[in-house]
């Protein structure tokens, strides 16, 4: 690793640590200046450790480990696709529940990115680089359902753009324990990391804004099929969400019950089921929709016969 010594300036006084770094040094995003904070390779005088949230003073030295660079070769594989629609600029797949949207740590082949740069070759939006080519807005491993991917950069751009100002609208089925009192109703709760557990979100007061519009399709014994309309796209924004209402999506591993009898999913019940759009090119307004898969159907045709 190679080591960076800030000097904190007057004009940054004040700012959070994580902001800060990511300001000074290029190429880092403020969640990779996270990581480096909670892995303990950001630290202050004497080696002191600080949080991510940690105020910067004036005159102050800020002592940086700096990672060294990992070449990452990211593969093109010939994984099937269920297209919806595609032309020049987008493609709108159904993505498969388990498959993983983009290369990560621990799933570096198999994802969605892998399929598509078979699919798709070059044509793909470079703007979030050679591990996302394309990608503008992600959905979780085990929830299934609707997704764009930009072919070039000015789809993409457009496309970041309505999701940003709520003129693109994406829509989800999932079923959830027990039921809300109201058939509809809005869930406006910030989201950011949970303070203990690194692996899961929760509502924290300094979070990042998240909206979730819910109605309820249908209630059977203990359980209820919900829709739901996302105004910001924070990471398990639904999962979150109805967690913290007490009604939490069956099979979900993070947020669900311990006792959930749907546990043998291995991942919640969730399905993006309708994206609406406007073409990047022609401006033309776009509805698309993927029908509830079978895992989800199969539970809720048990539900049925269940409520006699």
């Amino acid at each position: 690793m190679n080591e960076q010594v800030l000097i904190v300036q007057e004009a940054d006084a004040a700012k959070r640590l994580d902001s800060y770094l990511s300001e000074q040094l290029d190429g880092v995003t403020r969640s990779m200046a996270q990581s480096w904070i909670e892995q303990g390779n950001v630290t202050l005088a004497a080696g002191k450790s600080a949080k991510k949230n940690y105020k910067v003073s004036a005159g102050e030295q800020i002592y940086v480990q700096m990672p060294e660079p990992q070449t990452v070769e990211i593969v093109p594989q010939d994984i099937p696709l269920d297209i919806i629609y595609e032309d020049d600029d987008i493609i709108v797949v159904n993505k498969a529940r388990g498959m993983v949207v983009h290369p990560a740590a621990g799933n570096w082949d198999g994802t969605l990115v892998n399929a598509l740069m078979f699919h798709c070759g070059e044509r793909l939006s470079g703007i979030n680089g050679v591990i996302r080519p394309g990608i503008v807005h992600r959905i979780d491993k085990d929830t299934s359902g609707l997704l764009v991917v930009a072919k070039n950069d000015l789809a993409h751009q457009s496309l970041a753009e309505q999701i940003a100002c709520h003129s693109a609208a994406r829509e989800y089925q999932a079923i959830v324990i027990g039921a809300p009192r109201q058939d509809s109703g809005t869930i406006d709760q910030p989201i950011g990391r949970h303070k203990i557990d690194r692996k899961k979100m929760a509502i924290v007061a300094d979070g990042r804004p998240a909206i979730t519009h819910y109605q309820v399709l249908e209630r059977y014994r203990g359980y209820s099929h919900m829709a739901f309309q996302l105004e910001t796209g924070r990471t398990h924004q639904i999962r979150v969400h109805m967690a913290s209402i007490g009604h939490p999506i069956i099979g979900d591993p993070l947020y669900g019950m311990k006792k959930d009898r749907f546990h043998y999913l291995d991942g919640q019940c969730l399905h993006a089921f309708r994206l609406t759009l406007h073409h990047p090119r022609s401006k033309e307004k776009m509805t698309f929709e993927a029908p509830l898969p079978t895992y989800f159907t199969t539970i809720l045709e048990k539900m049925v016969r269940e409520n006699g």
